[in-house]
Parts: C-alpha cells; sequence; structure tokens
C-alpha cells in the first residue's frame, strides 16, 4: 500500500511539473509583448513548435487527464476535508482551472486543429481584448500560476534547497506574472491603433466552439460533484456497514466510521491534534497513549512499528496517524498543541536535511565543581564556552545549544554533507589545540587540566525555529532556531570511547541489545572510516595520545565521502 501510495504522489507532481513548465513558457511569452507585438509572435513561433510537437502533444495532455484524475482520487480518499487555508486555496484553485481553461482552449488549439485558423497573438489577443474578455483571461492565468506554484511549495517546503531559495521564487513567479499582464496590456494597445481584426471562422463553427468549451467546463464540474457525492456515500456505506468506533478524547467523546485512523477522526471533529510529517509516520509527533479492550487494537505494523521501536516508546502509545481502532477506545494525545489549526499544519520552518552534530563535553565536571566556588566555576564554562564557540563559528558551524558542562554544534545547515564532516573535524582539531593552549591558564590558577571529550555524528536531521512568544532559544546561533539532531546522535556520544585528555571520538552510533529498550535490531558498531576517505582512511585513536583527530583534520580537503547514518 505504501509503495502505490508513493507512486500516485509522483505521478502528480510529475504530470504538475509538466503543466506548470507550459504555463512557465506561456508566460514567458506573453512577457515578450512588453517588446513588441512582433517579438511575441517570434517567440510564439518557438513556443507552438515545441508544443505541438506529435510527441509532447501526447506528453502534455495526457498530464492534464492524469493531474485532473488524480486531483479526484486525491478528494475522494480524504476521510476529512478539514485542511489548512493554504492548502484549501490550493485545492479549490485547482479546480477552477478547467472551468477557466475551457473557452481559452477551443479558440487557441481547438479552432487551429479543427478549422486550420492561424492562432497568432494579433488574432487572440484581439477578440480578448475588443470582446471585453481581458478580465476572464488574466483570471486563468493568475488562477493556473498561482496553483502551480502552491504545488511546488507543498511539495518542497521541507526540502533545504528549496527553503535556500524559497524567496528568489516567490519573487522570480511573482515578476513573470507581472511581465505576461503587462506584455499582454501593451499587445492590446498596439493592436488599437491597428484595423479591426476579422475572424474567418463563421457562426456555425463557433456554436461548435462554444458547445466544446460549455462541455469540458461543465463535464469537469460534474467530475467534481459526482467524486464528493462518491465520498459521502463512501462514508454513509461505512457507517451502515461498518459500524461506528467511539473515541474518547480528554474532555470530549466522538463516532467514526470503523476503519478511519485516530488522526482521521481528530480532523474530522476539529480536535487539535500535531502531525508534523502530515501523517506519514516519519515522526512521532501524533503518538497518543491508548486505552482500550484487548483485540480492539490492531498490532503495530511497518512504518509505525519502526517509528516506535525508534523512540523506545511502551506498549500504551501508539501514532495516531496509523492506529485504526476496531473497536471503542480512549486516548490521550501526549504532544499538545494550541489550535486545530496549526494542527493540521507542519511546522512552518522545518524542514529535513543532513547535517553533521558535533558534541563537546567536559569530563569529571562533577568533581570539580565540588572543589571550587560557584563565581569560579562560571569562570571556567565561560573560558571553556569560548573556546568551543570560537573554534565551531570559525569552521562554519553553528554553536546552537550551551547546556551545562556540554557544546551542541551544527553544521552542514547550509552545505553539503561533505563539506559539514570536513568542517567538523577541522573545528574539533581547533578545539584541541585551543584546550592545550586554556589549559596552562588552568593549571596554573586553579592546579588541574580540564579534561575533554568530543563526539561526532552524521544523518538526517529535523531543523526547525522554536521560540514561546518573545521568548526564543539562544544557543549562540540564530535566532530562535533548535534542531533536532539525527537519530542515536546521544547514543553515540555516550558510547564515544575516546574523549579522555581532549581525543575526540567519531563512531556509529550503538543501538542498545534487544531487550535493553525499544530500539532498532542492534547491529555492531563499526567506526566512521568514511569520514576520511582520502588515501588510508584514518580513524580516529582512543586514549590520551592518539592523534587520529590530527590526521584526519589533516586529510579533510581530500574528503570524497562521508558515508555515516544514523541506525
Amino acid at each position: 500500500m505504501k509503495s502505490i501510495h508513493l507512486s500516485t504522489r509522483r505521478l502528480r507532481l510529475a504530470s504538475g511539473l509538466v503543466l506548470l513548465f507550459y504555463v512557465l513558457t506561456h508566460l514567458s511569452n506573453h512577457a515578450l509583448g512588453l517588446a513588441s507585438l512582433a517579438a511575441a509572435e517570434a517567440g510564439r513561433l518557438v513556443f507552438t513548435a515545441f508544443w505541438r510537437n506529435p510527441v509532447v502533444t501526447v506528453l502534455f495532455y495526457g498530464s492534464i487527464l492524469l493531474h485532473f484524475a488524480l486531483a479526484l482520487a486525491a478528494v475522494y480518499e480524504r476521510r476529512s476535508l478539514m485542511m489548512t487555508l493554504t492548502e484549501l486555496l490550493r485545492v479549490v484553485l485547482g479546480f477552477l482551472v478547467p472551468f477557466l481553461l475551457a473557452a481559452h482552449f477551443t479558440q487557441t488549439r481547438l479552432v487551429h486543429e479543427l478549422y486550420a485558423v492561424d492562432d497568432t497573438y494579433r488574432r487572440n489577443v484581439s477578440l480578448m481584448w475588443f470582446n471585453d474578455y481581458s478580465s476572464w483571461q488574466l483570471t486563468l492565468v493568475t488562477v493556473a500560476w498561482l496553483h502551480g506554484c502552491l504545488g511546488i511549495h507543498f511539495a518542497f517546503r521541507h526540502r533545504a534547497e528549496y527553503r535556500r531559495w524559497q524567496t528568489t521564487f516567490v519573487v522570480a513567479a511573482t515578476l513573470l506574472a507581472v511581465l505576461a499582464a503587462t506584455g499582454y496590456l501593451s499587445m492590446a494597445r498596439e493592436l488599437a491603433s491597428q484595423p479591426l481584426y476579422v475572424d474567418a471562422i463563421n457562426m456555425r463553427q463557433v456554436g461548435v466552439l462554444q458547445a466544446t468549451a460549455d462541455w469540458i467546463a461543465w463535464s469537469s464540474l460534474g467530475l467534481l460533484l459526482a467524486t464528493l457525492l462518491a465520498r459521502w456515500l463512501r462514508n454513509a456505506w461505512a457507517r451502515r456497514r461498518q459500524g461506528m468506533v467511539r473515541i474518547r478524547y480528554p474532555g470530549r467523546t466522538v463516532e467514526v466510521p470503523r476503519g478511519w485512523s485516530v488522526l482521521e477522526a481528530s480532523r474530522a471533529n476539529g480536535i487539535p491534534h500535531l502531525s508534523v510529517c502530515g501523517g506519514r509516520a516519519r515522526c512521532s509527533t501524533c503518538r497518543i497513549d491508548v486505552q482500550a479492550r484487548p483485540g480492539d487494537l490492531p498490532p503495530p505494523q511497518g512504518d509505525e512499528l519502526r517509528t516506535l521501536n525508534r523512540i523506545g516508546a511502551l506498549p500504551s502509545v501508539r501514532l495516531a496517524c496509523q492506529l485504526r481502532p476496531t473497536g471503542d477506545v480512549q486516548v490521550r494525545p501526549l504532544l499538545s498543541v494550541k489550535t486545530a489549526e496549526r494542527a493540521f499544519e507542519p511546522l512552518g520552518s522545518a524542514m529535513e536535511r543532513e547535517v553533521v552534530v558535533l558534541f563537546a563535553d567536559l569530563r569529571r565536571w562533577t568533581g570539580l565543581s565540588e572543589e571550587h566556588l560557584p563565581f569560579d566555576l562560571v569562570y571556567v564554562l565561560d573560558r571553556y564556552f569560548e573556546v568551543v564557540g570560537d573554534a565551531v563559528r570559525e569552521a562554519g558551524g553553528i554553536p546552537n545549544q550551551f547546556i551545562g558542562d556540554s557544546v551542541m554544534a551544527l553544521f552542514g545547515i547550509d552545505t553539503d554533507l561533505a563539506t559539514a564532516a570536513r568542517q567538523a573535524l577541522a573545528a574539533a582539531a581547533s578545539v584541541e589545540q585551543r584546550m592545550e593552549a586554556l589549559n596552562e591558564t588552568m593549571q596554573h590558577e586553579f592546579g588541574r587540566r580540564l579534561d575533554f571529550g568530543i563526539g561526532i555524528h552524521a544523518g538526517m536531521a529535523a531543523v526547525g525555529t522554536v521560540d514561546y512568544r518573545d521568548a526564543h532559544a539562544d544557543g549562540g546561533g540564530r535566532r530562535g532556531e533548535h534542531r533536532q539532531p539525527p537519530a542515536g546522535t546521544h547514543q553515540a556520544l555516550r558510547r564515544a570511547p575516546g574523549g579522555v585528555g581532549g581525543r575526540a571520538a567519531a563512531r556509529r552510533p550503538q543501538p542498545r541489545r534487544p531487550g535493553a529498550a525499544r530500539h532498532r535490531r542492534a547491529r555492531p558498531a563499526r567506526p566512521a572510516h568514511g569520514l576520511c576517505a582520502a588515501g588510508n582512511p584514518a580513524r580516529v585513536q582512543r586514549g590520551r595520545h592518539g592523534n587520529g583527530l590530527a590526521a584526519c583534520a589533516a586529510q579533510a580537503p581530500s574528503l570524497t565521502a562521508v558515508p555515516v547514518r544514523s541506525s
């Protein structure tokens, strides 16, 4: 079922990209009208030569039919029509396109194919301008372009590359739409000074084109209404034949047809329920504590089971997006959210990307803190944080969190993973060198040196922004930014064999043995040889006298791969 779902989404995205490219080239052609009508006409010849090629024609009209059919299927499959205003706008604009496009299609491509009429800019702009059809045409352009841009946003909003270029994308999309509209108006003004255009088709042919446009418009509307009716009948049939289940939330009880997920029940009834990944079992933010009779809960499987094992969930914890109870249940969402509207929308700034995380902490800090005055300890921590923070920043990373005697730094927010690994290794080597100098001072002033450890981990992370009103988490990095480190990072740090005397360890995370906690199946940990892939891979050494980190950092410029991933 998962593979079918993914294929459907990819088909919808692929067909949408074809249609968006068509609109992009069409608007670009309109924009040439700012130069002159002749320039736009020259561009039209190129445009039609490409899009009216037989192969491209099949691809284009096939994409139209496929995209519309998949949109109807998506509406039918939705258990609830509750959605954010932005998503609702995208859906409404998408279903408006066929209704608005019908007349334009018949007066351009269809009149050319049926009656061999050359649909030049002179003909099309004249007919639209002098028949008060301009507002309809401009509305069509706006609706189609905005729907396509929103589709791009929803498809790629969690990608780091898209987030980096989002502002540029919005500005470029807006500019192109404005240029296309002004190009059309410029051509209309140029045609106003020329003799009135007389169309070559007769009234009977006009009637055929109008009837075809009406059929396309009302057929698309009829298919949408039929889909909504079929969806309503399906839900009514499910209530009647499959029965209802009662879901008790804190302070409220709802009834939904058997077969609905708990998250679908929450959304259908306007109950706030957080779901960052959109209900695809890629996170655990929708998790709930469930109380039910034996046999009323299907056991967790597939993605849900992997996610629950990964977070070490208790037996009573399930994912609301995957749990479809067969009997009455009592649930309690474990992560709270203030409003239903925010619950339906993934975190605005959240995105997934591969990053490198560096942890540095002081060893035997508890013993040191028991022997010295509080203000002396503040002085020591300040000097230590300055050493680590400066080394991280100079290497290109972000010192993200300063907690107790530990520092977490991130690399790769604005770079690729290989570059981030080089930066992290360079930062670790710099910390080691700076700590040598700091320890000279510590030995003189406090009679002891500071022992520390460094752990480096690479993998997929969720990068987001969290705050509370005017307060924000600021770990020396960007305002209000919070990063969830890759899975296994903390285990990697705790189990890192090096660190004594400032030696770093870069290791794969080592999952716990079966039975110790509900983690993934344990596998033997392997050293991260891939962190140094130039010549013979260097391995970070254990112990006080190892120099593996320096060797690894020296090879960093020739790094070619970083195969470290979360377990």
